[in-house]
């Protein structure tokens, strides 16, 4: 049995005339990782009369950030989506160690992902109204924060509905014995034994690695129906655009279906990022969209499949 300790503030920031919604602050004990646990708690405009539990969105950090980027930097962006017409969705970020990559550490010290999606979801369960179901529990991130939430979700498809990654920290490859100083200038040893072993576990990492995993375990994800959002800049100073290409390849020859942008003049930060991140959020919009074809489009795919009949090619997603 676990034991949590809530402490919950509202942040004292102006919020414009137009909206209410309000962020929260709170922390949690658990004996998994370094406690107490920090986040933040974005609620949007309605949250309080809500008739039905709302989606819940982990939205995960990069390497240098903590709860703050969810309260601050991120907090109007997501008001601007919901202003747009994004659906709302309780958001949260937790803080974690520093480029802990939101895995559990080889030698046990510290198991980020056994907390995630275990004790801090049950606790995000119990004191908000969110929807308990895989298809209404998403996952976000950017940079460190894309990794780890490709991570969570291509793991646990079970506890997740849908993961948009955005410029994702992943290397291009499969093995970590294919790692080349290009994929990882900005990392030094040190940074990965502590996470994957001193000396670097091999078969740790590639367990950990979302092209690994689904490389690994393809089916599982077409099975699961887990929503996936890849984006990365063409320009980002990291190169992450060659994992996230790498890990689209991955998926596509696997015929696992996602969505992919290679996103043309973008960085890794700069004013790119705002419209990247609405769009990302629209996808969790899209992705469970249920409305019915017209008429017009019903009508289409008839004629359309009939004269497919005979061919002896199928379409890529096809499969036997």
């Amino acid at each position: 049995m676990r034991f949590f300790l809530l402490t919950v503030a509202v942040v004292p920031l102006a919020i414009p005339a137009w909206a209410a919604p309000k962020v929260l602050l709170g922390s949690v004990e658990s004996e998994l990782v370094p406690s107490p646990v920090e986040y933040a708690v974005l609620l949007p405009d309605g949250y309080d009369s809500a008739q039905e539990p709302l989606p819940l969105l982990y939205s995960l950090h990069g390497g240098g950030g903590d709860r703050n980027t969810l309260a601050t930097r991120l907090r109007p962006i997501f008001e601007e989506a919901w202003r747009k017409g994004v659906a709302p969705m309780v958001v949260v970020t937790p803080s974690v160690t520093k480029r802990t990559f939101y895995v559990d550490f080889r030698d046990g010290s510290e198991k980020w992902e056994t907390f995630l999606v275990g004790e801090f979801l049950e606790h995000m369960r119990e004191k908000f109204n969110v929807r308990p179901d895989r298809e209404g529990t998403w996952l976000t991130g950017i940079s460190m924060g894309g990794m780890g939430s490709l991570r969570m979700a291509f793991k646990h498809p079970d506890k997740f509905g849908a993961v948009a990654a955005m410029e994702p920290g992943i290397e291009p490859l499969l093995k970590f014995s294919e790692m080349r100083p290009k994929h990882r200038f900005w990392r030094s040893d040190r940074i990965f034994e502590r996470v994957y072993g001193s000396p670097v576990d091999h078969d740790y990492y590639a367990a950990n690695n979302p092209a690994s995993i689904a490389d690994a375990h393809p089916e599982r994800l077409r099975e699961s129906g887990l929503k996936i959002y890849l984006e990365a800049g063409d320009e980002d100073m990291y190169w992450l655009y060659e994992g996230t290409e790498f890990l689209h390849q991955v998926l596509w020859n696997h015929k696992v279906p996602h969505e992919y942008h290679l996103v043309h003049r973008a960085d890794h930060t700069g004013p790119t990022l705002r419209p990247r991140l609405i769009e990302t959020l629209g996808f969790f919009q899209r992705a469970f969209d249920r409305t019915p074809l017209d008429q017009r489009h019903k009508a289409a795919r008839a004629r359309l499949e009939a004269m497919k009949v005979g061919l002896k090619e199928r379409g890529h997603y096809e499969i036997d």
